[in-house]
């Protein structure tokens, strides 16, 4: 690894000064079971001088609940969400994405900002330098997305997004000839998607809570130079809601999502009254499924309204050749949690 300055924050404040006085130029790490791996790997053209350590930043590390529903701290570990009686007790849903991912070293260092803001795993964005040299693809300011003509079978099947430009939940753009196609990685992200939390941030021009459809609106995600993750806030659910998370991998034991479908319905009489269902590893962000959402809402949990809500779920899926069978498997794993609720 290359030399670079390490600085052990002290408060919020203190780290969002140091990046707004570096930009560019300045990372921040946490657990930095991603970032490590970016850094040795030399994967990136451009290597940081400065690492900011906010760990050392008290009170971030937080899970509470109050009468508006959870909060977490962008500090707080993968293994004491999963582990955590509150959410256990009322968000299962979280602490099964929490369980799920990598393995129990990684998520006892791994936080859930750091879940949230990793980089994507397409293998020729990550090809490491020392074995042949980085590759320029079209995330890294090249002009082609290698994977559109390579090997392609864990990427995108809803298009790929222009580097810098905007996506909107539940969109994509279906060109993909000037595109990447690679999937986020981030199981946290898809549960939070499904329910409707916000992500608090921190910059030199205070603090801004956004939709978490908002912070994937961009590729990889919509943080300023200047700015961090400060906490997660999970709405209260309501009264009769059924979660489900499914996550179809290669390994169970560790791999990265395959395909992974949470679920969120409001059930009430045999009625949904409200659906929250969000996929991963599908998309270069966690995907809002809105036309399943829309084949619910109103309407009976039968065998009819679960295969429509199915159905819907790949509505304008664009797959490869290679990936292709991802969107059987996705119809598939949408019916299996609608089934279990």
């Amino acid at each position: 690894m290359k030399a670079f300055k390490h600085y052990n924050a002290k408060t919020v404040k203190e780290a969002v000064k140091i990046l707004q006085n570096n930009t560019g130029r300045a990372k921040v790490i946490s657990g930095g079971t991603d970032l490590l791996g970016v850094l040795k790997d030399k994967i990136l053209f451009e290597y940081p001088d400065i690492i900011i350590n906010i760990k050392t930043i008290p009170g971030l590390d937080y899970i509470k609940e109050d009468i508006r529903g959870l909060k977490i701290g962008t500090l707080a570990r993968l293994d004491d969400i999963a582990k955590s009686p509150v959410i256990r007790a009322r968000y299962n849903i979280l602490a099964e994405a929490a369980a799920s991912v990598a393995t129990p070293q990684v998520r006892r260092m791994g936080t859930i900002g750091g879940n949230l803001c990793q980089d994507v795993r397409c293998w020729y964005y990550r090809y490491p330098h020392q074995i042949g040299g980085r590759m320029p693809c079209y995330l890294k300011g090249g002009e082609l997305c290698y994977a559109l003509t390579g090997d392609h079978r864990y990427h995108s099947i809803f298009g790929g997004i222009r580097v810098g430009t905007g996506l909107n939940t539940g969109k994509v753009n279906r060109n993909m000839s000037q595109s990447c196609i690679s999937v986020n990685p981030s199981d946290i992200g898809v549960v939070l998607m499904a329910l409707d939390a916000k992500i608090k941030i921190a910059g030199t021009d205070g603090t801004r809570i956004i939709p978490i459809g908002e912070f994937f609106g961009t590729f990889k995600n919509s943080l300023k130079a200047d700015e961090i993750i400060t906490g997660i806030q999970i709405p209260k659910l309501q009264d009769g809601a059924n979660q489900v998370f499914i996550k179809h991998r290669v390994r169970e034991s560790i791999d990265f999502a395959l395909i992974s479908v949470a679920s969120v319905l409001t059930l009430k009489d045999g009625i949904c009254r409200n659906a929250g269902i969000a996929l991963g590893a599908v998309a270069p962000v966690p995907f809002r499924a809105v036309g399943a959402e829309q084949a619910l809402k109103g309407k009976p949990l039968n065998s009819e309204t679960i295969n429509a809500a199915m159905q819907a779920s790949v509505e304008g899926a664009v797959p490869l050749r290679q990936n292709k069978y991802k969107v059987e498997i996705l119809k598939t794993l949408v019916k299996r949690a609608l089934e279990k609720q």
